[in-house]
């Protein structure tokens, strides 16, 4: 049965440069300062996440100006606009000013002239400044606006941290999806979410989290709600977790394509990532936890070189191309059975 993943849609479709900047302080431990009225930033609504440094703008190119976007001035455009003559820095800076920018951020501690930052002021731009360098402070700044312009949804199964691999235990309701994930958190792994997963794109991954509503709880059938958090400790939960690999547990059937060796890698497609899926087929007495914990671990495995699956057919392939040639091949098999991987058991005192 194919996931079902409602459409995703931004976590946030804007945000004033108030919010930005309380965040920044708050959230990001990162020191910024306002250098015009706080009430142009209540007013200045940011709807792009992407940044901006505006020197061919500075320097009369306009044709591609992406002034919808929060403009970073480092010591590159404050050094040019510092060397020019004073009339001819004013007049430039005042026709990228006449572009409705949301924000003018000046980095590595530098500060506008006041008759610039009376020009920024006059077409209310907000201006704010800060000590880090331009690079750094762009890097952090990218990170937290992609975070919160990123595409978000909800998929319906249980997010655990197996062995420090993401793994999503989906599957049709009721078939024991929270049962698995509780028996792991038994055995010392972490929950992230029961029942309803956020995912959201961030870059190149998906990382996932709880609702704020059921953080920490699960639901299991004939008994109810349970606090994970209350009776596993905190050692039990995790807050946030990359996703990495979908376990799909399915109902047995007969005509169901079973993968038996390994080799053909499943792969599902949530938000526009490959992920590879396995397919876990439910019989009477199978211990799925201890095969998500052989999942989570082999994932490792191949994430390190190593594919098991790969290693096995090398080593038939070998035997076959020697067999074909007519070479004698090592512990060869007696009255048409297998050779032992063992030529002499030695006694056994342990």
């Amino acid at each position: 049965m194919p996931l079902r993943v409602p459409p995703s849609r931004p976590k946030r479709e804007s945000m004033t440069v108030a919010e930005l900047t309380r965040d920044l302080k708050e959230l990001v431990n990162l020191e910024i300062r306002l250098c015009t009225d706080e009430a142009r930033c209540q007013a200045k609504q940011i709807t792009e996440c992407t940044l901006h440094r505006p020197g061919l703008a500075l320097a009369g190119f306009v044709e591609t100006y992406t002034h919808q976007r929060i403009q970073i001035l480092g010591n590159t455009e404050i050094e040019y606009l510092l060397h020019i003559p004073k009339e001819e820095s004013r007049e430039r800076f005042k026709h990228v000013c006449s572009f409705e920018s949301p924000a003018i951020i000046l980095t590595s501690g530098n500060e506008l002239p006041p008759d610039l930052l009376h020009e920024a002021d006059l077409n209310g731009i907000p201006v704010l400044s800060t000590d880090l360098e331009t690079t750094r402070f762009m890097s952090i700044l990218q990170d937290y606006m992609d975070d919160q312009f990123a595409d978000q949804t909800m998929i319906h199964g249980s997010m655990v941290d197996v062995y420090g691999i993401g793994l999503l235990i989906a599957g049709k309701s009721g078939i024991g999806k929270s049962e698995v994930a509780m028996d792991l958190v038994e055995r010392g792994h972490r929950l992230v979410s029961d029942d309803v997963v956020m995912l959201t794109r961030k870059n190149s991954v998906i990382m996932t989290s709880a609702t704020e509503m059921n953080k920490h709880f699960m639901e299991i059938r004939g008994l109810g709600v349970v606090d994970v958090l209350s009776m596993f400790g905190i050692r039990s939960i995790r807050y946030q977790k990359r996703l990495e690999v979908v376990v799909e547990l399915n109902l047995w059937d007969d005509e169901q394509k079973v993968e038996r060796t390994g080799l053909t890698n499943e792969t599902v497609d949530l938000m526009g990532i490959s992920l590879p899926l396995i397919r876990v087929p439910m019989t009477p007495g199978k211990n799925i936890t201890v095969i998500a914990e052989v999942i989570a671990m082999n994932h490792l495995l191949k994430h390190y070189g190593y594919d098991a699956a790969k290693a096995f057919q090398a080593k038939v392939q070998t035997q076959i191309e020697r067999k074909m040639k007519g070479e004698a091949i090592e512990k060869a098999p007696t009255a048409g059975r297998p050779g032992s991987a063992i030529s002499y058991f030695e006694g056994d005192v342990e």
